[in-house]
């Protein structure tokens, strides 16, 4: 089936609105690079929109009640979004959900030492990434150190044109003969990303003058010591901004388009709401590049736990109640799927692949060998949607991940499954998946937001 090119539809002033939401998005993932900035940058966003914090809401013991809006900031990693409907909860939600991290070096928690007058920073890859693409890549660091006192110090440091960035070192192709005879998975290997930070020693100082200097400066500039990257969480992400892509500005180039680019849309979804019946729900949670593990990701109780209490805040909580919640819930699981690059037409099976400007992409499973680990959306729930995007002048496509043999993926879709619920994924095609600059249509943006708009409203 032959899907229109979404810009077509759009005249000037219609290009203009998708060129400004996609302005903002760009603004959005150049400062969020991590899922404790994110929720940190969504909260000041939702709160300006009226939504209160659960917590304020459960200490002053007051009801909560239709067209209220409340949200769950879960240890500032996660956070679920609540426009209450004017149905009881047991009827249902309509839930948008998306992940916040992203593919990224962490680094270890006792990393910095010296070798021939070199500091370094060891690290431990997060998620799924070829390992080959980030070294000799300019790289920041963000993250907090939480200190015995209890203080947070928060650190970003590379972003600014006047701060330093770091990198990890690359093989020169004179001395790269070995190297370039090995697989691409252990071209470099996970031991060997360590972070260059710093060559000069500490006046004075005999033993290990150029890592004391290191920690001079940490001392200095943000009261940290060695002993504090034990309760640090500090992340060496691409340093710079995201940016326009092509000649015509068609596309976003950046870190972190998975999954951030469905996890903005979903937010800004919710702010279109005006008076709904059935309760909408935004989830944004981390973990999801490791498995969705952690008191922080999605396979852990926070939502259930924040219906219930949601539920209890409106005077009818139950646990059964709960599960009929849930039940009776419907979900677009907003991930990303891979589009279709020419570049490498053999992994990729045309008339089942996500393209660059067709719009908002559904997967009815992902999966692997099989389908193996994938929810597979039931057909019922696809009409639904079908009309309800057919009817608001949608742009969509449905794709699989690649040919059936070559791979695969998952998402949070199978997790809310459990519970009984209606689940498809939905989101934008990336090209460059997990790479440090992934790559996106703007237009396959703006017709995910108006997707979501959609669900919430009329599913």
């Amino acid at each position: 089936m032959e899907r229109v090119n979404a810009w077509s539809k759009y005249d000037e002033k219609g290009r203009k609105k998708v060129s400004d939401f996609a302005e903002d998005y760009r603004q959005f993932i150049s400062k969020c690079k991590t899922e404790r900035e994110c929720v940190d940058e969504i909260v000041l966003e939702i709160e300006k929109q009226g939504y209160v914090e659960l917590g304020e809401v459960i200490r002053t013991e007051k009801k909560i009640k239709a067209g209220d809006k409340v949200y769950v900031n879960h240890m500032g990693k996660a956070i679920a979004m609540y426009h209450i409907g004017t149905k009881p909860l047991e009827k249902g939600m309509n839930i948008v959900g998306a992940h916040i991290d992203s593919p990224r070096l962490d680094i270890k928690q006792n990393p910095l030492y010296e070798d021939t007058d070199l500091a370094l920073l060891d690290t431990h890859y997060y998620g799924g990434v070829k390992k080959y693409q980030w070294v000799a890549t300019p790289l920041a660091l963000h993250g907090v150190v939480a200190k015995k006192d209890g203080s947070i110090v928060k650190v970003s440091i590379g972003e600014d044109s006047k701060d330093p960035v770091f990198g990890v070192s690359d093989l020169l192709i004179h001395l790269s003969q070995t190297q370039l005879q090995k697989k691409g998975d252990v071209v470099v290997e996970g031991e060997d990303l360590n972070i260059l930070v710093g060559s000069i020693p500490l006046e004075g100082e005999e033993k290990e003058p150029v890592k004391k200097q290191i920690l001079h400066i940490l001392k200095e500039k943000y009261d940290i010591e060695e002993e504090d990257f034990l309760s640090a969480e500090l992340e060496a992400v691409p340093a710079g901004e995201a940016r326009d892509y092509g000649l015509d500005s068609s596309m976003v180039m950046g870190y972190g388009h998975d999954d951030r680019v469905c996890a903005f849309p979903s937010y800004r979804a919710m702010f279109e709401l005006k008076k709904t019946e059935k309760t909408c729900v935004c989830l944004l949670v981390d973990k999801e590049e490791i498995g969705s593990v952690g008191a922080t990701g999605m396979h852990s109780r926070f939502f259930e736990n924040s219906v219930a209490e949601v539920m209890n805040c409106m005077g009818g909580y139950s646990e059964l109640l709960v599960r009929r919640t849930l039940t009776n819930s419907k979900m677009l699981s907003s991930d990303v799927s891979a589009a279709f690059d020419p570049n490498y037409p053999g992994v990729m099976e045309k008339k089942n692949s996500a393209y660059f400007g067709k719009g908002l992409t559904f997967n009815k499973y992902t999966g692997a060998h099989g389908k193996s680990g994938s929810n597979d959306a039931n057909a019922e729930y696809i009409a639904q949607l079908r009309n309800i995007l057919d009817k608001e002048n949608i742009c969509y496509q449905t794709a699989e991940l690649g040919k059936v043999d070559q791979g695969g993926g998952g998402t949070i879709a199978y997790i809310l499954a459990n519970y009984g619920m209606e689940v498809i994924d939905s989101g934008v095609a990336v090209l460059n998946m997990h790479a440090p600059c992934e790559i996106i249509s703007k237009v396959d943006l703006y017709e995910a937001y108006l997707g979501y708009i959609a669900f919430l409203k009329y599913i």
